[in-house]
C-alpha cells in the first residue's frame, strides 16, 4: 500500500516518522485494532508490547495530557495528576480537536497541538513495541527509547501496580 492510499491521519504520522529518521513506516492491519488485545493478536505479540495512547484533559488549562502506556497496564490517574496537575476524562470531541485523531487510533506523535506527554516506564520491559499510527487499523513499530526521542517526553511511573 503506497502512502497515497493511506488515510490522511496515517500519512501525517508517516511524515513525522520519516522527518525524524525513524526506520519503520506505518502498516495497516486488515482488522481494526481498537483495543491493545486486538492489536497484539493481529501482530502476533504480547499485549504489553502495545503502546496505548490515553488522553486526559488537564483541568487548569484544558491542555491535552497524553499518557503512553503498556497495553497490559492501567493508568493510575492519581500518579498522573501528581506529575501534571489535576486531570479529568477527555471525550471523543476533545481528543479529536486536540490530537487530530479519533479514539482508537491516537498516535503518540504528530498531534494537531502538542500535548503534555508522559511515557510509562513499563514499556521498557520490551525490546520492541508497537503504537497506533493515527487510525484504528494503522500501527508502527518502534523501541521504547524511540518514544522518548520522538516525543521528548519523560519516562514516569504512571500505572497501577499489576495484580499479583
Amino acid at each position: 500500500m503506497g502512502d497515497a492510499q493511506l488515510p490522511e491521519s496515517v500519512q501525517r504520522v508517516a511524515r513525522a516518522l520519516q522527518d525524524n529518521g525513524h526506520p519503520h513506516t506505518p502498516v495497516m492491519l486488515d482488522d481494526a485494532a481498537r483495543t491493545a488485545q486486538q492489536a497484539a493478536d493481529a501482530l502476533g505479540i504480547r499485549v504489553g508490547q502495545i503502546a496505548k495512547s490515553i488522553i486526559f484533559r488537564r483541568k487548569a488549562d484544558d491542555a491535552a495530557v497524553l499518557v503512553i502506556t503498556s497495553g497490559d497496564r492501567r493508568v493510575d490517574e492519581k500518579k498522573v495528576d501528581a506529575i501534571v496537575g489535576k486531570t479529568g476524562r477527555a471525550d471523543a470531541d476533545f481528543v479529536k480537536a486536540k490530537t487530530g485523531y479519533s479514539i482508537g487510533g491516537v498516535s503518540p506523535i504528530a498531534h494537531a497541538s502538542p500535548p503534555v506527554t508522559l511515557i510509562d516506564r513499563e514499556l521498557f520491559r520490551f525490546e520492541e513495541i508497537w503504537a497506533a499510527a493515527g487510525h484504528p487499523h494503522g500501527v508502527f513499530k518502534l523501541r521504547p527509547q524511540d518514544l522518548e526521542r520522538l516525543t521528548g517526553a519523560p519516562v514516569a511511573d504512571v500505572v497501577q501496580e499489576p495484580a499479583p
